[in-house]
């Protein structure tokens, strides 16, 4: 297993010496340590040398770039110069009690099916296609603003009175769809994607932000172009497509621009791209050019269809992207590594502390997330260094290593003898498979 401080050694151009130490020593005690992960935990777990509660409380409220210590990690540790990068980005709800915690709200939480009490972070990723893993990069807290009073509705006596000619007003012009005005929660994500391209610079050029069915409209489609990227996302399974028109022009007036509405139950044959059957399921792929029309642009629209033949049960996928030339089968499998972002969340919350930080300030809170997420990353650069030995190695693995090797650290300072290097040795390796799942 590697030296910590010989992998951290990367940050050194983003971090100053004394945090650079700081966080030497609270990677170490994260890596070993059972139970919650807060401050006080951290504290009990790192060396008495540099580790007390103090020197972690004065970390946790130390500006930090975490968008540059990610990507200086990644980039030494992580990327591989001939991968396909996509750029990947979704929020996550962690429940908080009490009131005082900065930016708590209720969000909607898709674990409990509806709004919770808690706090709310969005997190933008680089998302390997060869490794099939997400790396995250950076993440911010979404802050609710204070909802404004509702306008008072004016009694429907006055409205009838009032009323005057139905239809649209004279002199009104179309308004242009690609200029849009962007909500704080998207001008806030737009914010993110320009702070990522211009930190990767030349090293990275993605080409596509992949983003879930949240983002499939024209808002936040017209937000991803302007960042010069291909948006892939999807549409409601139900979403009112019409072919482009193909027919004879009216000499006079605006050509027409939208033929037949797509019928879901009556695609035609010749856009079937692949049909397979697999336990009585039979699914069939679509892809064609069509028109949205809340949405300017044509649109690269893939279609899955399934159907159960047992049952005659029929289910149907919408994607879709605004890269027109994009083959169906990157569309799909470039939408599918999406979720390997909801993997980064889940390790965040399960393993890094993300749903057990206690900070209730702006500042702790921002370092108490980044921690967790750059965890994330730290513990896939130390995996992917044993994974070709052992191929099922895993978090659990990792901690249970880590843990073995603070165990025998400690035992070894109350010897009145130091054993020989060679008794040591297997002494580490027996004790670090305690706990562990997978190792032999």
């Amino acid at each position: 297993m590697p030296d910590i401080i010989i992998v951290l050694q990367c940050l050194s151009q983003s971090l100053d010496s004394t945090t650079l130490r700081q966080l030497g020593h609270i990677v170490l005690a994260m890596l070993a340590m059972t139970g919650r992960v807060t401050m006080l935990g951290i504290s009990r777990w790192t060396d008495e040398k540099g580790g007390s509660y103090r020197t972690i409380q004065r970390f946790f409220n130390t500006t930090i770039e975490w968008a540059k210590v990610n990507w200086f990690f990644i980039r030494h540790h992580l990327l591989d110069p001939t991968d396909t990068i996509l750029l990947g980005g979704d929020e996550s709800v962690v429940t908080k009690s009490g009131k005082k915690s900065y930016g708590l709200a209720r969000f909607f939480s898709s674990l409990y099916g509806k709004p919770v009490p808690g706090l709310s972070f969005f997190s933008l990723s680089l998302i390997s296609v060869k490794k099939r893993t997400s790396y995250p990069i950076m993440t911010e807290q979404v802050v609710k603003e204070k909802d404004e009073k509702p306008a008072k509705k004016k009694s429907a006596k006055k409205n009838k009175k009032s009323k005057g000619k139905v239809g649209r007003p004279k002199g009104s012009k179309n308004k242009n769809r690609r200029e849009v005005e962007l909500t704080p929660y998207l001008s806030q994500i737009q914010t993110m994607l320009k702070s990522v391209l211009r930190l990767i610079g030349i090293d990275l050029a993605p080409v596509y932000c992949v983003m879930d069915g949240a983002f499939g409209n024209n808002n936040a489609l017209q937000m991803v172009r302007q960042c010069s990227l291909h948006l892939i996302s999807k549409l409601r399974y139900d979403a009112a497509l019409y072919f482009p028109y193909k027919g004879k022009q009216k000499k006079k007036g605006a050509n027409k621009k939208y033929g037949a509405k797509l019928d879901y139950n009556n695609i035609p044959k010749k856009y079937l791209k692949e049909t397979t059957l697999l336990d009585d399921i039979r699914t069939e792929i679509y892809q064609m050019s069509m028109w949205q029309k809340l949405i300017p642009d044509l649109l690269n629209v893939v279609v899955i269809v399934k159907t159960n033949l047992k049952t005659q049960k029929v289910a149907h996928v919408v994607l879709f992207s605004t890269d027109l030339e994009l083959a169906f089968a990157k569309l799909i499998d470039y939408y599918r590594l999406r979720f390997q972002i909801e993997f980064n969340f889940r390790d965040a919350k399960q393993f890094w502390g993300l749903e057990d930080f206690m900070n209730v300030n702006q500042l702790p809170i921002y370092n108490a997330a980044n921690l967790a997420m750059f965890m994330v990353n730290v513990s896939q650069a130390l995996i992917e260094k044993i994974r070709p030995t052992q191929p099922a190695f895993s978090v659990n693995d990792l901690k249970a290593h880590f843990r073995g090797h603070k165990y025998v650290s400690e035992t070894l300072k109350l010897l009145p003898q130091i054993p020989e290097p060679i008794f040591i040795k297997r002494i580490f390796t027996r004790i670090a498979q305690l706990g562990s799942i997978n190792t032999s």
